[in-house]
């Protein structure tokens, strides 16, 4: 149990944090005296003090330095002042785990002033235990430390550790921003039953469901995925008719842009931070 004993500090208590917390505690790995957590509004501490039994805190110094492992789960845009108040404040023994999207190891690690750092990129559906996250660490980060991020990032879902940054950053695209491309899907084919004649909660239903039952079905059979289309497109039929005009409207190019868009973003987001740093 490689967070036995361990305090957990989180460094904003916005969705994915809250996630996190929820996941940590539903599969007992840490108690929620041993879970801190932050952030600038009083009301949303009280919320999640009283919701989870965790301590909340207004000092992100204070939280960090009583913690053993540091999540900094803030928006892009705070992460320069939250690393002025971390600065060169942290034990050399401390677990730095960052969630914040387009920060790099090396803006991480200046910006602090600390070694042992784990970038990650979670997604949406962290927030029902059926997350995706990769990530990647500092030479630093030891046997040990590499457990405890493997749990607590575990928590959201499925976790994926790779040794090269830039593929965290390409991950920020494809499955970290991914849930968006599956919600605009999800959308416009309800847009299309309701054009149809359905009513909009009977529309959802069959989309919701419809997605839901592929993916699974996706993951269980093991196939390829062009395998599983052709299962379903038969010469001449309703598929077939379908994917023409999808093909016909560049749904592939689009889909390729958009996560090039994402990716070229996150670079960005990257670059801003390491200046600010």
């Amino acid at each position: 149990m490689p967070l036995t004993g361990k305090r957990l500090a989180f460094i904003g208590g916005g969705t994915m944090a809250e996630a996190m917390i929820r996941g940590l505690l539903d599969r007992h790995l840490v108690p929620p005296s041993h879970v801190l957590v932050t952030g600038p509004r009083r009301e949303r501490r009280a919320d999640l003090q009283k919701t989870y039994g965790v301590k909340a805190l207004a000092s992100n110094l204070e939280a960090a330095k009583a913690a053993h492992v540091v999540v900094l789960s803030v928006k892009p845009q705070v992460l320069a002042t939250v690393m002025r108040e971390l600065r060169s404040k942290l034990e050399d023994s401390q677990l730095v785990i960052s969630i914040v999207a387009g920060a790099t190891l090396r803006a991480l690690r200046d910006g602090l002033q600390h070694d042992a750092v784990v970038r990650s990129m979670p997604n949406t559906p962290a927030q029902v235990g059926m997350g995706i996250t990769a990530w990647c660490a500092t030479s630093a980060v030891d046997a040990e430390q590499r457990e405890r991020a493997k749990a607590i990032l575990g928590a959201l879902g499925e976790e994926l550790m790779v040794d090269d940054e830039t593929l965290v950053d390409m991950a920020t695209a494809l499955s970290g921003t991914g849930p968006t491309y599956v919600f605009l899907l999800m959308e416009a084919l309800v847009d299309a039953g309701v054009h149809l004649g359905f009513s909009r909660r009977v529309a959802e239903e069959l989309v919701l469901r419809t997605v839901e039952g592929s993916a699974l079905f996706a993951r269980k059979s093991g196939r390829h995925l062009a395998e599983l289309r052709n299962m379903v497109t038969s010469p001449g039929g309703t598929s077939a008719a379908a994917i023409y005009q999808l093909e016909k409207g560049a749904l592939r190019t689009v889909l390729s842009k958009a996560v090039y868009a994402a990716y070229q973003r996150t670079r960005e987001l990257g670059a801003q931070a390491e200046s600010e740093k």
